[in-house]
């Protein structure tokens, strides 16, 4: 493990060696043996079903592990997975979760599914990737996750097996045997053989693979994005993209001794590569709680219990989380516990001090990205800390600051400290070939080298990278651009507000006008009219203040934190339109604003008086950018 707290220090580490002799393993599974061969009786993955401080654990070893995956992996291989060929999972996160990701980058390319979207989204992306096989949750009480799946297969045929994991195991009697008796019956509908995993992963050879993996850096795996600002793509990722993000913690953070409790889950990159890949990569000990992770009942309130119980020494959080956490008691024994890495999402000022204040325990951001394979950037944990900032660009990763025309060609390279598209180049990007459908990495390249983020950012004097918006999020009002970030950072001053997502609300006349929507910190009570007069306090630029602000219970938000945009789009688009139509006389509201692959947002315009017609909904909506279509 090396010390790493300046660029300097990460420059060195790049001149003595290229990337390519940093680790000698060239698939997934020859780094999970090399491991296992070193620490083999040391933990690997411990899961626990309930998130109590004493409830049943599960946990495997190193030599468990390697045993479990090559298990699964001959399974797949026995049902009529080869190279290329795909492995989806839908699952919450538990042991099994963890082998079959593992297992399917081995047998073949692995895809997670996020299992809150919704089955259409689902089934979409399974017959995108082709997946072959699903790997899901048999039928449990409290989860809609197995009829989720029936109703996916039945949309998309070209899966030919489930496979069904049975987290009743995970319970003791009698709630085990209730379980059984209580889950709903399983759901058809589909042409699917089902299988339970564990009883067909039990059959198979747990020495050796039966097969031999390929020797060239293949994909292994693909994850879908795009859900806060659009429909999901999928990003493919070779195995040396997942190798490099477990040897970047394995160089800065984490040896066999560590500790990593990972309450996040393992369909998204950030605990599938910085975490599980970095345990595989050194021998750590990685700890899921509970299937849904922060979500999981009793999880916050259990939480440093939990710490203390396996002698956490690197915490997992997103700001969310960590916001959560606040406004528990800090109830444990946290001696062991060396820092708390959060991601997802830059993190309040405020958010910061309260937390280390209450437990002495040091925050380091990071950033990353799926179509990065994940890791670009950290803060140094043994160099200076720059609150805002994102840290350092990891070892053999390059950010450059740039301004690219409409057509993707770079117009101008950014100096210190001054904003502009954050473009990536390291061993997790593939070049041109990031996502799997050709037509979505067309612009996606400056210099044909450096993935364009999307993300717009400085680089200071110290090499340090800000996260100042997005570019896709930037508010066009009568063609001046706003960053909603401005708008953002100014009302989380306001000592109410937990969370802002700003955007671009549709207007007929400047095309866009700065709106911003609000969650608050628990218990706390605030007016609209009260952040309004914070806003234009604090907002120093005119253009930028909102023209409207809505206070929401929760915004909404993806399972590791990140605010959905294109959700408040949606529901502002909605607003919009149906008080102009309401202003206008014209009989008619919309009642959903979707999303569209080629069109965009498109509003769905009803009657509620049977004289409006085509023409005088036109001549209101009209006005505005975004299409409508009648629905019913």
């Amino acid at each position: 493990m090396q010390t790493v707290a300046t660029l300097a220090d990460k420059i060195a580490i790049e001149n003595a060696m290229p990337v390519s002799e940093r680790w000698s393993a060239k698939t997934v599974y020859e780094q999970l043996s090399q491991t296992a061969a070193a620490h083999p009786a040391r933990p690997a993955i411990s899961f626990q079903i309930k998130s109590g401080e004493k409830d049943k654990a599960e946990t495997l070893s190193w030599a468990d592990l390697h045993g479990r995956v090559t298990q699964a992996a001959n399974l797949f291989r026995a049902l009529g997975v080869g190279e290329g060929d795909v492995v989806a999972y839908l699952l919450p996160n538990a042991n099994e979760t963890a082998i079959t990701l593992l297992a399917g980058a081995t047998a073949g390319i692995v895809n997670p599914i996020n299992p809150l979207l919704e089955p259409e989204q689902i089934a979409s992306i399974l017959r995108d990737t082709g997946a072959k096989v699903l790997v899901t949750l048999a039928p449990m009480p409290k989860t809609d996750v197995a009829e989720k799946a029936a109703k996916a297969c039945a949309l998309a045929p070209n899966v030919k097996t489930i496979l069904e994991v049975d987290l009743t195991r995970y319970l003791s009697p009698p709630v085990s045997w209730i379980a059984k008796l209580i889950r709903p019956k399983p759901t058809g509908g589909h042409a699917a053989k089902v299988l339970n995993f564990n009883a067909e992963m039990a059959k198979f050879n747990a020495g050796a693979l039966d097969f031999d993996e390929p020797g060239d850096d293949g994909i292994a795996a693909y994850f879908h994005t795009g859900g806060t600002t659009g429909m999901p793509k999928i990003a493919q990722h070779r195995h040396s993209g997942m190798i490099y993000n477990g040897w970047c913690a394995k160089e800065l953070l984490f040896d066999e001794k560590d500790v990593l409790i990972c309450p996040l889950p393992l369909f998204h990159v950030f605990a599938a590569y910085p975490i599980l890949m970095a345990c595989l990569s050194t021998g750590a000990h990685m700890v899921l709680p509970t299937p849904q992770g922060y979500r999981g009942e009793g999880v916050f309130d259990n939480f440093w219990k939990l710490v203390e119980r396996y002698g956490v020494t690197f915490m997992i959080t997103v700001p969310t989380a960590a916001a959560a956490l606040m406004q528990r008691p800090v109830n444990a024994d946290l001696s062991t516990l060396k820092y708390a890495l959060c991601g997802s999402s830059p993190l309040p000022l405020e958010l910061i001090k309260r937390f280390e204040a209450a437990t002495d325990v040091k925050i380091i951001e990071g950033y990353g990205m799926t179509e990065a394979t994940c890791l670009v950037s950290c803060n140094p944990p043994g160099g200076e800390r720059k609150v805002g900032s994102v840290g350092l660009p990891m070892p053999y990763t390059e950010v450059h600051i740039l301004h690219c025309d409409a057509d993707g060609n770079v117009t101008h390279e950014c100096d210190v400290d001054e904003i502009g598209e954050i473009c990536v180049s390291n061993p997790g990007v593939i070049p041109g070939s990031t996502y799997t459908e050709a037509d979505k990495n067309h612009k996606l390249f400056a210099k044909d080298v450096f993935l364009r983020t999307g993300d717009l950012g400085r680089v200071d004097a110290d090499g340090y990278v800000y996260i100042t918006g997005r570019a896709k999020d930037l508010i066009i009002r009568g063609g001046h651009n706003i960053d909603p970030a401005l708008i953002e950072e100014a009302l989380s001053s306001h000592p109410a507000v937990g969370f802002v997502g700003a955007i671009g609300q549709p207007d007929a006349y400047s095309g866009e006008i700065p709106i911003a929507y609000v969650e608050l910190v628990s218990g706390a009570e605030v007016s609209t009219e009260e952040l309004m007069a914070h806003a234009k306090e604090h907002i120093t630029e005119h253009a930028a203040i909102p023209k409207y602000i809505e206070i929401m219970d929760e915004l909404p938000k993806t399972a590791v934190g990140k605010t959905l945009k294109n959700e408040l789009r949606k529901a502002a688009t909605q607003r919009v339109f149906s008080d102009a139509l309401h202003a206008a006389g014209v009989g008619a509201t919309v009642t959903e604003v979707y999303e569209d692959k080629k069109r965009g947002l498109v509003a769905k315009v009803v009657k509620t008086d049977e004289d409006a017609t085509d023409e005088m909904v036109q001549t209101v909506l009209g006005s505005f950018a975004t299409p409508w279509e009648w629905g019913s």
